[in-house]
């Protein structure tokens, strides 16, 4: 029910031939009525105030990096409010020594990308690369993230080294005890032994004491690789079936099959599932780019959101690029299937911000920086309208880090009918969700490498854990609102033989395109409409300031109510000696006033239920002129007024004159709307 209402919206602006006019107008009437699910809105148009530009994760580079305006959060010398501490433990096996010690493109992988690192300097090196500022990691390190999401709250203040030390058992012995692989040993031996186990033995002989409660967290550092950076390019990716796994990617033992079974489809190269899988007990493959989203787990205790994306029925992923907690922690030049490289420059290696729930349950802003409104409340307080900053930096004087809108009143939580996971696979599942959030998200800092700029919407719920319902249920304690539900329809990988392979519906990158941008004409949406829990979003302006800063002008409004404020709407022409505007080039604005006549309720100055939020049309009478408006939507508070521009056109061979019309209409009372026509000449 919750995807369909929004494919209703999505099929009024995909519909063919539509003025770009009428765009804001038929968006709304389709969140009145129900209509079946359609395209998504057309790509966007020049002249859009807010064009929808998606980059895809496989097309990032580093040159996609924007830095924060005015701060480096990486400077070694900031000192953050709360600090961690690590150890680092490098360890090595008998039969896989640290891929950076080995000559430049030499292991089968293709790795390292660097010339060799001498063994004894080699926990050093990642220590360095993860924490320290350099060439190798661009700037960029662990510390840096997590300074950056807490605006200085939270860093890891110290990383001291151990090692490296020598494991008592092959590499395949710690791999190969996971996901139904413990029968493809080579020896035919049942490996039971834990690699953090060993690992922390073994250091504790080498330091003479077990020294780990001396750290917040331990990293054990391993050679080779993370099976969940490998198991898919250097399987199903690389070999046409299990059958044609050659000899150098198989089983050492030659009578056994060269495959193994892996965590998310039935198979791949007994080579790349024969390493550990990625956890969050803090062990580490030297390709590993993901080691921040583990210290979301460790340090704060945040769960995974992520989804089985292969596994059918499909589910539809949680929060997908936009959050570090679900695979947004694959974000970074390359994309996912760059996740294989050594040293991890690539792939995960930049992960994305974390959302406003992550934020809060992490203490990394304060409740004072949010807008917090109630579904009934709204209906008592009438509209709300704020100013949103971008969630990479501090919110900007006046402005908020995110709105909050609480599940409220008599019958608390989520109203969403519920429906069936098994055949919907864009279901969230069990409607226990709480409360919604609206933040902004701008391609700067670790944000760089998220998909898209815009605005973000999420439905919420106060736990953190909890499946979702339904089979290949998963914890989704965030459910990001998709403005393009619809299948993205892009290839996720080429197979041997140049077979192209889908992304499949629950991909996390079916999610790129999922912000809502301000106008027409975006190739998005600029509102949502939820009918049953009674609540209208907009997004109905955005803004760049001086320092490159992206912000939003967002407003809420609750379905069963408008407030006690007198609403009410004038439209001015330009001045009478301007009032025969000639028009003689494409696209010539003609600028108009529009007022809130209206009167505030008892809020206060600056309330953010002082203003309203008015729906524009626009229409010419002349054969040959056209109208078009950059922006259905203004929000003008009480008593001020604002600029409205139309763009007009003509044709060569168009009338002499033409009448141009606006209309404004309150979308608190539709009963109070205002209307001005001007004269338009050919020049």
């Amino acid at each position: 029910m919750f995807e369909r209402q929004r494919s209703r919206t999505a099929a009024a602006r995909g519909v063919a031939g539509v003025p770009l006019v009428l765009v804001a107008l038929l968006a709304y009437a389709a969140t009145q009525a129900a209509k079946p699910a359609g395209a998504p809105p057309p790509g966007p148009v020049p002249g859009a105030i807010d064009p929808q530009r998606v980059q895809d994760q496989d097309d990032m580079t580093w040159a996609d990096y924007r830095p924060i305006p005015g701060r480096d959060w990486a400077d070694p010398s900031l000192e953050p409010r709360r600090g961690f501490k690590l150890a680092l433990v490098g360890i090595d096996f008998p039969d896989q020594p640290f891929v950076v010690t080995l000559p430049k493109g030499s292991d089968p992988f293709g790795n390292p990308q660097i010339e060799p690192i001498p063994r004894e300097e080699v926990p050093r090196f990642y220590a360095d690369f993860w924490m320290t500022p350099n060439a190798y990691n661009r700037g960029r390190t662990i510390n840096g993230y997590w300074m950056e999401q807490s605006r200085g709250r939270f860093g890891i203040t110290g990383i001291e080294v151990f090692g490296p030390y020598r494991m008592p058992h092959p590499i395949w012995y710690y791999g190969l005890n996971e996901y139904g692989q413990e029968g493809s040993t080579p020896d035919g031996s049942k490996p039971e032994g834990r690699m953090e186990r060993d690992c922390d033995a073994v250091w504790a002989a080498a330091v003479g004491r077990d020294v780990r409660g001396e750290f917040d967290a331990v990293l054990r550092l391993y050679a080779g690789y993370d099976e969940t950076g490998v198991w898919q390019e250097f399987g199903e990716m690389k070999f046409a079936s299990r059958d044609d796994i050659p000899p150098e990617w198989g089983n050492p033992d030659p009578d056994k099959p060269r495959w193994v079974p892996t965590r998310y489809v039935e198979w791949t190269s007994w080579l790349a599932g024969s390493r550990q899988w990625g956890l969050s007990s803090m062990r580490q493959g030297e390709n590993s780019g993901t080691i921040t989203h583990e210290l979301g787990h460790f340090a704060f205790r945040l769960p995974d959101l992520n989804n089985n994306p292969y596994v059918r029925p499909y589910r539809r992923v949680a929060a997908g690029p936009w959050d570090m907690m679900d695979r947004g922690c694959f974000n970074g030049p390359g994309g996912p299937h760059k996740r294989w490289v050594v040293p991890p420059t690539q792939g995960a290696f930049m992960p994305a911000g974390l959302m406003v729930r992550n934020r809060l349950e992490n203490k990394f802003i304060d409740e004072s920086d949010l807008l917090f409104l109630g579904r009934d409340k709204l209906a008592g307080s009438g509209l709300a309208v704020a100013e949103v900053t971008a969630r990479a930096v501090a919110p900007r004087p006046g402005a908020y880090a995110g709105i909050v809108v609480r599940f409220d009143g008599a019958r608390p939580g989520d109203l969403t009918p519920p429906d069936d996971p098994a055949s919907n696979p864009l279901s969230p599942g069990t409607p226990n969700y709480d409360f919604y959030t609206l933040e902004v998200v701008q391609r700067i800092g670790y944000d760089s490498f998220s998909p898209d700029s815009g605005v973000l919407i999420a439905k919420n719920k106060d736990g953190l854990r909890g499946l979702n319902g339904g089979p290949n249920a998963f914890n989704s304690y965030i459910w990001v609102i998709d403005a393009h539900p619809g299948d993205i329809g892009a290839v996720d990988y080429v197979k041997p033989g140049g077979a192209k392979v889908m992304r499949t519906i629950a991909d996390y990158r079916q999610l790129n395109d999922a912000l809502f941008h301000a106008g027409t004409g975006s190739g998005s949406l600029c509102e949502w409409v939820d009918e049953p829990n009674r609540l209208h979003f907009y997004v109905v302006d955005r803004r760049v300031d001086e320092e490159g800063v992206l912000s939003y002008t967002l407003a809420a409004r609750s379905l069963d109510g408008s407030g006690p404020q007198e609403r009410g709407a004038a439209l001015a022409a330009p001045a009478a000696a301007t009032a025969d505007r000639t028009v003689r080039d494409p696209d010539t604005p003609i600028v108009l006033t529009l007022t809130n006549t209206g009167r505030p309720a008892a809020t206060g100055a600056g309330s953010p239920f002082d203003a309203d939020v008015y729906r524009l049309s626009a229409s010419i009478e002349g054969p040959g002129w056209r109208a078009w408006l950059p922006n259905g939507l203004a929000a003008v508070t009480s008593g001020r007024s604002r600029p409205v521009t139309v763009l007009v056109s003509r044709d060569a061979a168009c009338a002499k004159t033409a009448t141009l019309t606006l209309r404004a209409t309150s979308e608190s009372d539709p009963s109070k709307s205002a209307t001005v026509a001007v004269k338009l000449a050919r020049g």
